[in-house]
């Protein structure tokens, strides 16, 4: 498909961009509904099964460990392979995996179940991997100029997923038994499979020479994907922990449990296409948005165990606030992520095209896959080591320490503005403006048929 189909400045749809709307939010809400089922009953079954709560962690983690691995990889392929076929190829694959970890309460207790856990969960995590950078990639190529908002449109799906999936699963637990959640869900994925086969549209690209240790190089981006692993860290820490400490504190059901999600999970979704909006139509707001959200989703987290040093009592309404706002800020510091990475990569020379969209994605997509990987691990061992108090609190160190590196990197950049401008004006000024006729001789002896421009007046001199 050719840019001219994709209109630039036009604020009217095309037919391309609703196509590509639709197909990229079935894919993120389907399989983010299908990630979030885990949270609120399958910790309690592993443990049934002989599982610790380190073990648990890393099964959580293992999913983020092989996404991380597959975003890379295929995010420097992205053109070579097809964005497309990459794209359904992944959607289909992550939905045969969800259906085939329903049945692995059928495996015997112990190191088997364990083993077949990490498998079919990490075949899980490179259809979903490759999915999702095909479709950050296929988005921001569509929508050029409106990156953030397009992007925040598709969070509201994201958080819709997350919205429904705990509570839609630990319903159909309650009442089906462990198998159902995922056949149901991951069945709904595949039906998704020849939907987007037929609507979305085709997107194609040359390869560039362009390097992720190219990108990587780059301090802003590196503080990016610094900020992407403080905010995934910040949600994958929850899976494995939130509802044990949910259960064993307030002493709820597991189909309550599904509920409490809701709080973080419905701030985050309805906040981001507000959010995705104002970044777009006030660029300038980015880094100051950012900023906020790392230093509020620490905050967040200091109160949400609450941590120890403040002794406050923990209640249920108070935790649940915590997450209500901490989906907020989450939202803020995230949403201008990927914009902010895609201008410091074309500011730095990076062709403009598929190819770096898919370079692009390919580090949001690993470094999302980092946190998500660090969070559920080291969730799960604090957790089981210093309780959830301690856990939250540690947690938020990452959003904190972010948010201070932004505010640092943002503040020096303002500084260094000045100086930049005046060395380009510098550099911009003419070493001579008055030549002698003598020198003007000189010139067109040595350079033939070119023209020389002279002076402020634009005095020409043509040769030839």
């Amino acid at each position: 498909m050719s840019d001219e189909n994709v209109p630039a400045n036009s604020r009217k749809l095309s037919k391309y961009q609703i196509f590509t709307l639709v197909s990229t939010a079935s894919l993120n809400f389907s399989s983010m509904i299908c990630y979030s089922i885990l949270g609120p009953f399958f910790p309690q079954e592993a443990l049934k099964k002989g599982v610790s709560n380190t073990v648990i962690g890393l099964i959580f983690g293992c999913f983020a460990f092989f996404n991380f691995a597959t975003s890379l990889t295929l995010g420097k392929h992205l053109v070579q392979i097809g964005a497309k076929f990459m794209f359904v190829t992944g959607m289909f694959v992550s939905g045969v995996a969800t259906i085939l970890f329903g049945l692995l309460d059928r495996a015997p207790d112990g190191p088997i179940f364990i083993a077949l856990c990490f498998v079919v969960r990490s075949v899980d995590a490179i259809g979903f991997g490759a999915a999702m950078t095909a479709s950050f990639s296929i988005l921001a190529k569509a929508f050029p100029n409106n990156i953030a908002t397009a992007m925040g449109c598709l969070e509201l799906f994201t958080g819709m997923g997350f919205v429904l999936g705990p509570p839609i699963g630990g319903l159909l637990y309650e009442s089906f038994g462990y198998e159902t959640p995922f056949i149901v869900l991951g069945c709904i994925v595949l039906l998704m499979v020849p939907l987007n086969m037929f609507i979305l549209p085709r997107y194609d690209a040359v390869p560039s020479k362009d390097s992720f240790w190219a990108l990587l190089a780059l301090p802003k981006v590196m503080l990016m994907c610094f900020t992407m692993i403080s905010i995934s860290t910040s949600l994958g820490v929850l899976d494995p922990t939130l509802s044990l400490f949910v259960i064993d504190k307030f002493h709820l059901k597991v189909v309550y449990v599904g509920l409490v999600f809701l709080g973080l999970a419905l701030s985050y979704s309805l906040s981001s296409p507000i959010l995705g909006l104002i970044t777009d139509r006030f660029p300038g707001l980015r880094k100051w948005i950012l900023i906020a959200g790392n230093l509020g989703s620490a905050f967040c987290f200091f109160l949400l165990g609450p941590a120890p040093i403040f002794h406050i009592e923990s209640k249920l309404w108070m935790f649940v606030l915590m997450l209500v706002l901490d989906g907020f800020c989450i939202g803020l510091a995230g949403i201008p992520v990927y914009p902010e990475m895609l201008s410091c990569a074309y500011e730095h020379g990076f062709e403009e095209g598929l190819s770096t969209l898919g370079l692009v994605s390919g580090v949001f997509g690993a470094t999302w896959a980092v946190g998500s990987f660090l969070g559920p691990t080291l969730g799960g061992y604090l957790n089981e080591t210093l309780h959830f108090e301690w856990t939250a609190a540690i947690q938020g160190l990452f959003p904190l320490v972010a948010g201070i590196l932004c505010a640092i990197y943002y503040l020096l950049e303002e500084k260094a503005k000045p100086k930049r401008a005046n060395l380009e004006h510098e550099q911009l000024k003419p070493e001579k403006l008055m030549y002698t006729q003598e020198e003007l001789t000189e010139s067109l002896q040595i350079v033939p048929f070119i023209e020389l421009y002279v002076g402020p007046q634009h005095c020409k001199v043509t040769t030839g």
